[in-house]
């Protein structure tokens, strides 16, 4: 697919939609020429999205896919996502149908895979404190939530702001993924991290303004937490199983395994004599106090040096360079 001036767009767009309405027909008007291919996903929008693309946007760049169920914000996105892999398509652009996302920062956001320097890249409304000055309180207190966990569950600890939706993954990358197994609805983005951190790809972030006019959201983070709790727990204990004893023993492993008995025993130690000399009313001796701090002590060092360790290990070299030689069997 070529354009008039002759260049060749390696960008798609995938638009999952439910309960935008027409704000959907204003999303794609706005999207520039250096994307080739625009796939809206009518995930059983009570609004009918799809079908108002349809009636009323001519661009020929745009396809729709619908649902005959909601599959959530993730299902409607692997759909994008695979119809976007059948194409010439390098780089896959997720962006919401609500209008809080500007297609115009499709380029910045992208720019970081064209260069080489990333293999995926999510928007952040946090990296600015102008940003977020218009942001409800609640979001930024659930995302702060959301966001420590994420960052524990994916391992990638220097990101933030894990609902924003405005991604971008480079083909490759993507075609390496299990789509089929990843979350299907708002813990989507969260566990996109996880598998991407097992792939060891490289993730940026671009600074984004934060948009809240009258569309509605379907995310109340103070609701869902619980739900990204679950997610990243599992993903968390996931990840320390791959990373740290399957894919590899170091001296990391070591402090982990040696840290949790030694904190767990001088807790409950401790707790025990501190109930018996509550019960009894006599005094620990400070034998019996040492016996209990010095294990507490150890082990929490030896959690913070892991803690450290875990933090320097992200990736620092973009995978997809590799993945593509692979595939050409290079």
């Amino acid at each position: 697919m070529n354009h008039p001036s002759g260049t060749t767009p390696v960008i798609a767009v995938v638009i999952p939609c439910y309960r935008v309405g027409s704000r959907v027909l204003d999303v794609i008007r706005d999207i520039g020429p250096e994307v080739g291919w625009i796939f809206v996903v009518d995930d059983a929008c009570p609004e009918h999205s799809g079908k108002r693309v349809t009636a009323e946007c001519g661009d020929p760049r745009v396809q729709v896919l619908e649902h005959g169920e909601n599959q959530g914000v993730g299902g409607a996105t692997v759909s994008g996502y695979k119809a976007a892999l059948a194409t010439e398509a390098q780089i896959v652009v997720k962006l919401d149908g609500d209008g809080q996302m500007a297609p115009a920062l499709i380029p910045n956001l992208v720019r970081s895979i064209r260069q080489g320097r990333a293999d995926y890249v999510k928007g952040n409304r946090f990296y600015r404190i102008g940003d977020v000055s218009g942001m409800p309180a609640v979001r930024l207190i659930g995302n702060a939530g959301l966001s420590f966990l994420t960052k524990l569950s994916s391992g990638y600890w220097q990101l933030f702001d894990p609902t924003n939706g405005f991604t971008a993954i480079q083909r490759d990358v993507l075609a390496e993924m299990n789509l089929d197994k990843l979350a299907r609805r708002y813990f989507f983005e969260s566990d996109m991290l996880y598998n991407l951190n097992q792939l060891r790809a490289v993730v940026g972030e671009m600074p984004m303004p934060a948009v809240y006019a009258d569309e509605p959201s379907s995310l109340r983070p103070m609701r869902v937490i619980g739900h990204f709790f679950r997610g990243n727990l599992r993903n968390f204990l996931r990840r320390v199983v791959y990373t740290y004893f399957v894919r590899s023993f170091s001296l990391a492993t070591i402090e982990l395994l040696l840290s949790l008995p030694l904190i767990l025993f001088g807790l409950c130690y401790g707790l025990a004599h501190w109930a018996h000399a509550m019960h009894s009313g006599v005094p620990a001796a400070s034998g019996v106090v040492m016996a209990a701090a010095l294990p507490l002590i150890i082990g929490t060092q030896l959690l913070l040096s892991w803690l450290n360790y875990d933090v320097s290990n992200q990736p620092t070299q973009p995978v997809h360079p590799m993945l593509a030689g692979r595939a050409d069997g290079s």
